[in-house]
């Protein structure tokens, strides 16, 4: 689904990605994890083609990223702030980003979307109303609309209380037949929704299955 091979990022004389090479396979949950600064942020621009890597190759299902290619047609990206407009309601919000997306809007399905994000209750209402967790979920719902069979998200609980880590995480946990990568800091959530993590530190990236990773931050190895 995603392979990255020997990819090369950097800002003037620092290198923040170094030589790496990741690969995601089919229905992986994987956390991408890392100190601040570690260059997370910047790994994510280069897998979405929004900063072009000095060395390396991206490729997404098979087909190598190139300038002519975008990754709308193959990837749902959530960013950690994602853009919405409060003088809307959510649903009015769905019904935008919806006709942005796919061009026409299939409202049922925009239905289902907001029903499995637990916000069809409160399509009427308008965002600037809306909790933080409830925006967050309203635009992973705007993402999911997308139907993209890789999901990509930057922080998706950050800032937000239990009870909304807790919906966004028992969502994700629920969607089916998906590769998703998720930028993510928080252990506990890590060990009940992923099966991989991909450790980002000195420019250096190591792939682990979440137990291994999990006893390793507790025996100190990493």
């Amino acid at each position: 689904m995603i392979e990255v091979t020997t990819l090369t990022q950097s800002f003037g004389k620092k290198t923040v990605l170094d030589n790496i090479s990741l690969k995601l396979e089919k229905n992986e949950v994987c956390a991408l994890v890392g100190r601040n600064g570690a260059g997370k942020s910047t790994f994510i621009s280069c897998l979405l083609g929004l900063l072009p890597s000095k060395t390396g190759s991206i490729k997404i299902n098979g087909k190598e990223r190139s300038k002519k290619t975008t990754w709308k047609n193959e990837i749902a990206y959530l960013p950690e702030k994602f853009m919405l407009y409060p003088s809307l309601t959510g649903y009015e919000n769905m019904l935008f980003f919806a006709k942005a997306s796919k061009g026409i809007v299939d409202e049922q399905r925009v239905k289902e979307i907001l029903t499995s994000v637990r916000l069809w209750e409160d399509k009427d209402s308008h965002v600037k109303g809306y909790s933080k967790g409830m925006l967050q979920r309203l635009g992973l719902a705007v993402t999911l609309y997308q139907d993209s069979d890789i999901i990509i998200l930057d922080e998706p609980t950050s800032g937000i209380d239990p009870i909304g880590r807790r919906e966004i995480l028992e969502i994700l946990r629920d969607l089916k037949g998906k590769t998703i990568l998720l930028s993510s800091h928080h252990l506990d959530e890590i060990r009940q929704l992923c099966t991989h993590v991909a450790y980002l530190e000195d420019g250096k990236i190591t792939k682990y299955p979440v137990d291994e990773f999990v006893e390793l931050q507790h025996l100190g190895g990493i």
